[in-house]
């Protein structure tokens, strides 16, 4: 659905000065269907590649597709087909949130406008407020309103900047909840977002990007190969000789004694643990109970954005 192929964008700031490298050969593949999250620290590029993909500015070097079309070429066909939330999105402030929507789905050739512009202000929320002007909203409301309005021409590719940016947790419930609902309807997310958390619960693989592209996997497979699968076994109270005894399985890669814990990496837990616990129990210990120490994607990015600068 969404294709790159070393797509690049540099800037002259200055006469003379060097280039700036915002975006450096973005090689990617979002298949149709899938919630990509988009990662990475304040200037890396991330907006500027959803501006080349949107058909709004266009790329240095390489190409670029969304589905069929390619930008540079079909560019008045994928503003047609995708949809945008930006970070700050603008609104017609004196006019009506039913206003602004109808005037945004004429623009796209809505068949039926106010059916439309009635669909997603109940979904988000707002149908009650439809005749209040938008300058009288909050925050959380005026991103719901952006989200509706990215929504109208019910586009297949739906790209996302920060989309609960500043909002409340209610808010921001709301509208992840509706992305996890827009999973369900097939439609191609590209989401950039700083909160990480957000992305491990809503992308099914995430990119951490800064000017280039450093790795690209689901969140899951990158804490596998970061810090491989560690399983803490809770004890009542801990021997030294036990730790020596799980050390002694061959498919045990480490095992450490931290207080009454047994902290111990292995590459199958759901296959290897019941062997544990069964010679643990054998030699006496008290297990209170198991589980899976689970790194979050702040460390993986974390980590992934440390090891580049280094």
């Amino acid at each position: 659905m969404i294709r790159t192929e070393q797509l690049s964008k540099y800037f002259q700031t200055r006469k003379g000065r060097p280039l700036i490298r915002a975006v450096q050969e973005l090689t990617l593949e979002v298949p149709e269907g899938e919630v990509f999250g988009f990662l990475g620290p304040n200037g890396a590029g991330k907006t500027t590649t959803v501006r080349m993909l949107t058909s709004l500015i266009g790329p240095t070097a390489g190409r670029a597709f969304i589905g069929r079309y390619e930008i540079g070429k079909d560019d008045r066909k994928i503003r047609q087909t995708v949809g945008i939330l930006t970070e700050s999105p603008g609104m017609y402030e004196r006019l009506t949130a039913e206003k602004n929507l109808s005037i945004f789905a004429n623009l796209y050739d809505v068949p039926d406008v106010p059916g439309q512009v009635e669909k997603y202000l109940r979904m988000l929320g707002l149908w009650n407020r439809r005749y209040d002007e938008v300058g009288s909203f909050s925050k959380g409301m005026r991103q719901k309103l952006a989200i509706a309005r990215a929504l109208l021409h019910e586009p297949q590719a739906l790209f996302l900047d920060e989309p609960t940016s500043g909002l409340d947790p209610e808010a921001a419930k709301l509208v992840r909840d509706f992305i996890e609902e827009l999973k369900t309807h097939g439609r191609t997310i590209f989401l950039c977002t700083h909160n990480l958390d957000e992305a491990d619960r809503l992308c099914d693989r995430i990119g951490i990007f800064k000017s280039r592209l450093i790795t690209v996997d689901t969140p899951e497979n990158l804490r596998t190969k970061l810090y491989g699968r560690k399983v803490v076994f809770h004890l009542a109270a801990l021997e030294p000789a036990w730790l020596d005894q799980v050390r002694t399985f061959p498919f045990v890669t480490d095992a450490q004694a931290v207080d009454s814990r047994l902290i111990v990496s292995l590459a199958d837990p759901e296959g290897q643990n019941p062997l544990i616990i069964r010679r643990l129990v054998e030699m006496g210990a008290e297990i209170q109970f198991v589980g899976e120490l689970r790194h979050s994607l702040e460390d993986i990015y974390l980590q992934t954005i440390q090891g580049e600068e280094r």
